[in-house]
């Protein structure tokens, strides 16, 4: 089974950078602040596989950003969901997101899981380069298979 995996984030505080065209008067964008007893997040994220067996997308949100722990327990969340309908493996194609490619996600790659977290994980980096199209910009990409038990 194939899955394309990304993920995205946004600040519930940071002003996004937004152009908007109209035929009347130029848009504006309010810019409120921030409650001091807001206790709530200050960044969410989505996480996303689309499975190429049945085009069924897998997301899960989460409190903050992106980073490594997160984006080990997606993987996790996702191959044992995997894993209970048979599934032997999670062949998937992901960016070259800093979290993607850290030390924590480079050691599971290398097999140095602390004992009794026996998950195997691959990452094949040995991909040939994607054709660019002119004025595109570069952009790394990485399969990895991951098995389950």
């Amino acid at each position: 089974m194939l899955g394309f995996q990304d993920e995205v984030w946004w600040s519930r505080f940071a002003r996004p950078s937004l152009k908007a065209w109209s035929a009347g008067p130029a848009l504006r964008l309010q810019q409120l602040s921030v409650d001091p007893q807001d206790a709530g997040p200050k960044a969410l994220s989505c996480y996303g596989l689309l499975r190429a067996d049945t085009g069924q997308m897998l997301l899960r949100f989460v409190k903050g950003r992106p980073v490594s722990q997160v984006t080990e327990d997606f993987l996790e969340w996702v191959c044992e969901r995997l894993a209970s309908e048979g599934k032997k493996a999670l062949p998937m194609i992901w960016d070259n997101a800093s979290w993607h490619v850290s030390q924590r996600v480079r050691a599971l790659d290398r097999g140095a899981q602390p004992p009794g977290q026996g998950r195997g994980w691959r990452t094949d980096r040995n991909l040939p380069p994607a054709e660019q199209e002119p004025g595109s910009s570069p952009a790394g990409c990485m399969a990895s298979g991951r098995s389950m038990p």
